[in-house]
C-alpha cells in the first residue's frame, strides 16, 4: 500500500507524515515535494520524495505511479487553488489512483468564508472524476489564533470582529491524525467528514486564556471589520491575508467557525486538543 502525501514538507503535511509513520512503515509512504533539497530529512526517515510541483504539470502524473492512495493538501496559493487541484486529479486519473483524500473546508457547500468557493469546487471536481475519494472539512487550525499570543499579551488587548461568534477549532496536529487514520484504515470511501474541535470558545474566552497563561491581564476588544482591517495593514499584514482574517471574524459572528460534529474525535478516539492547553505551552 502507496500513500502519497501533497505538500508533504508543509504546515499541515509534516504532521501528517509524523503521524502516518505512527500508522504504517516508511516505505509505504511517499512525500511529494516542490524541493526535493528541502525534504532530505523525510528521506532520512527512510520515505520516498517524489518532485511535484503544481507549476510543472509534466511533474505529476508520474510522480503519482504506483500510489494506492494519494492525500491532496489543499493548496495554499488562495485563487490558483482550482486549477491546480485540478490538475493534481487529472495527473491522478491519469497515473491510475484509485482513491483520493481531499483536505476541505467545514460545511463546504453552505460556508459562507470566501475561501469556500474553491473548496466547493475542488470537491465537484473530485466527485465527476470518478475516483473514490474521503473529503476532510476542517475547521480553523487553533494556530491561527496563537501566532501572536505573545504580542497579545504584551499590548493587554486582543482586537477582532468577531463579536460573541464560537469557534470551533483544532490543532493542525488533531487534523493530521485523523488524515492518517483515514488513509490507513478502511470504510471511508465516498464519506464526507466534518471535523472541528470538540469544545468552542469565543475571542473573549481567547483573551481569557492568554492572560491566565501570561499571567497578565488581557482584554478582548471587538472593532469593526473596517477598523480591523485598517489596524492589520498599519502591522504590515498583506492584503490577501487580511481579507482572509477579517472575512473569518465576520463570519464567525455568523456561525461559519462553530459545529458540534464529533467526527474528528470519533476519528481520533479521543477528544481534541484544548486551544488553552497550546496557549499554556506557548507560555513555559
Amino acid at each position: 500500500m502507496k500513500i502519497a502525501i501533497t505538500g508533504a514538507t508543509g504546515q499541515l503535511g509534516h504532521f501528517v507524515i509524523d503521524a502516518l509513520l505512527k500508522e504504517t512503515k516508511a516505505e509505504n509512504i511517499i512525500a511529494l515535494v516542490r524541493n526535493i533539497e528541502k525534504a532530505v530529512e523525510l528521506k532520512d526517515k527512510g520515505i520516498e520524495l517524489r518532485l511535484f510541483d503544481y507549476d510543472q504539470p509534466e511533474t505529476l502524473a508520474p510522480a503519482l505511479q504506483e500510489v494506492d492512495k494519494l492525500l491532496l493538501i489543499s493548496a495554499n496559493e488562495v485563487g490558483r487553488r482550482t486549477p491546480q487541484h485540478a490538475a493534481v486529479i487529472d495527473a491522478a486519473k491519469a497515473a491510475n489512483v484509485p482513491y483520493i483524500a481531499y483536505t476541505s473546508l467545514l460545511n463546504a457547500d453552505t460556508n459562507p468564508l470566501g475561501l469556500a468557493q474553491e473548496h466547493r469546487e475542488t470537491e465537484s471536481l473530485i466527485k465527476t472524476s470518478g475516483l473514490k475519494y474521503t473529503f476532510l472539512r476542517n475547521n480553523w487550525y487553533s494556530e491561527n489564533y496563537l501566532a501572536n499570543a505573545q504580542h497579545v499579551a504584551e499590548q493587554g488587548t486582543l482586537y477582532g470582529s468577531a463579536k460573541d461568534g464560537k469557534i470551533s477549532s483544532a490543532s493542525r496536529q488533531d487534523y493530521a491524525e485523523a488524515a492518517a487514520k483515514v488513509l490507513t484504515s478502511q470504510g471511508h470511501d465516498n464519506k464526507t467528514y466534518e471535523l472541528a474541535g470538540s469544545t468552542s470558545f469565543t475571542l473573549s474566552d481567547l483573551a481569557g486564556y492568554i492572560a491566565k497563561a501570561s499571567g497578565k491581564a488581557v482584554q478582548y476588544q471587538n472593532i469593526s471589520p473596517e477598523d480591523y482591517t485598517s489596524a492589520l495593514k498599519n502591522a504590515g499584514l498583506p492584503d490577501g491575508l487580511i481579507e482572509v482574517i477579517v472575512d473569518a471574524d465576520v463570519q464567525t459572528v455568523k456561525g461559519a467557525m462553530y459545529s458540534d460534529s464529533k467526527d474528528l474525535e470519533n476519528l481520533l478516539g479521543r477528544k481534541t486538543t484544548l486551544i488553552q492547553d497550546q496557549i499554556t505551552d506557548l507560555f513555559k
